[in-house]
């Protein structure tokens, strides 16, 4: 039994409908309270209170190139808005935008948990823009990354 091959009209087809794709929606802003263990695709405007380089690492060969030869550079900067702070872990070039003063906004941020407490994330996926200055003043008293979570396992 010989299989027939898809028409040349439906191929047509596919390729057009990738074409006219909708357009984008707009980021819904969230504020740092509302940040809760596993969850992703946070969009967040924030102030850095403070960073503190925590690995800066020099490639082991100069002289080869690629991607794992790379310095690898991670900091861990305190942020947040007016309803608290929470611990974002800078890799790389996000570790220059990432000074204390500065205001960011953080696209398809993450929570990733390190010792049972939340920490924010921005991967490759997502992106780090320094903005204008906020006119708000940092809750620090509410820092989410001081919350230590316990996974319970339901039976």
């Amino acid at each position: 039994m010989a299989t027939k091959a898809p028409s040349t009209t439906t191929q047509q087809q596919g390729g057009a409908s990738a074409a006219s794709k909708p357009g984008l929606r707009k980021p819904v802003f969230v504020k740092v309270e509302n940040l809760k263990p596993g969850t992703t695709g946070h969009t967040l405007t924030v102030k850095i209170v403070s960073s503190n380089t925590v690995l800066n690492k020099k490639p082991r060969n100069p002289t080869f190139r690629g991607p794992q030869n790379q310095s690898t550079r991670i900091a861990e900067c305190l942020i947040g808005d007016e309803t608290g702070t929470i611990l974002f872990t800078a890799r790389n070039e996000q570790v220059e935008q990432m000074q204390p003063g500065n205001t960011v906004i953080l696209r398809n941020a993450k929570i990733d948990m390190f010792k049972g407490s939340m920490r924010l994330s921005v991967d490759k996926w997502g992106r780090v823009e320094i903005t204008d200055p906020a006119n708000f003043v940092v809750k620090e008293d509410n820092n989410l990354s001081l919350i230590e979570y316990e996974l319970v396992n339901v039976a």
